[in-house]
């Protein structure tokens, strides 16, 4: 399908933009020059300029700061992932199927890095999160805990970059987590003995253990995502 007039103006307008951010022309902290100006600098619209801005503050490029104007962001990594992360809710079902891959490639690389690198405050908050798992929770509850365990072991893995692309991958996949939680019965004992494993290897300061554990607890979740996924597209 043939893209419209505007659609091709704004892409031009956001490339132009970001082409300035790469020259060092505008660098992060810049404010942008005034819209009016901007505009007739790039020779388009500012109802263009403004929609190449809206998208630009989506990708984490740029932000508004009401009163004072827009502004180059820091462009840290970590804020560009988790900014993109929010289109990860456009994935159909199939697709949530090749985001358990890449949450299988990632988040056992991090838990290993985390074996390296975390504190005893941190073992100690992981220890406790485990507690609160223990017990009998509403699926969506026991889901956000286990969102929350893994990103606290992303975080002691000391690299923001990575600790958002697995918090952008983990939490795409939740919905299908809390339905396997609500249709199986034994989730909980389950989630407890594999989280037990993970913790151990984090206190043994064990990488290779703590990729292992993090793994076979990704695989399994994911083996079972996929079975049912088939099955329903069977029908």
């Amino acid at each position: 399908m043939a893209r419209s007039g505007t659609d091709s103006v704004v892409d031009r307008v956001i490339g132009a933009v970001v082409g300035r951010v790469e020259s060092g022309e505008f660098s992060a902290g810049d404010r942008l020059p005034p819209e009016a100006d901007l505009a007739a600098e790039l020779d388009v619209s500012r109802l263009s300029l403004r929609e190449a801005v809206r998208a630009l503050v989506a990708a984490g490029v740029l932000e508004v700061r009401h009163g004072s104007g827009t502004f180059v962001t820091d462009l840290r990594p970590d804020r560009l992932v988790r900014a993109s992360g929010s289109f990860l809710d456009l994935v159909g079902e199939q697709g949530v199927a090749e985001l358990f891959e890449c949450r299988r490639v990632l988040e056992p690389g991090a838990t290993a890095l985390a074996a390296t690198r975390i504190d005893e405050a941190q073992l100690q908050d992981l220890q406790e999160r485990l507690e609160r798992m223990r017990g009998p929770a509403e699926p969506e509850r026991l889901v956000a805990e286990d969102l929350e365990f893994h990103a606290a072991i992303a975080a002691a893995a000391g690299n923001a970059t990575l600790a958002a692309l697995t918090a952008a991958v983990a939490g795409r996949t939740a919905r299908v987590r809390i339905w396997r939680a609500i249709v199986e019965a034994d989730v909980v004992t389950w989630t407890h003995d594999q989280h037990t494993a993970i913790v151990r290897a984090l206190r043994n300061r064990d990488s290779l253990a703590a990729w292992t554990a993090a793994t076979t607890h990704v695989i399994e979740v994911e083996e079972w995502v996929r079975a049912h996924l088939d099955r329903r597209g069977g029908q």
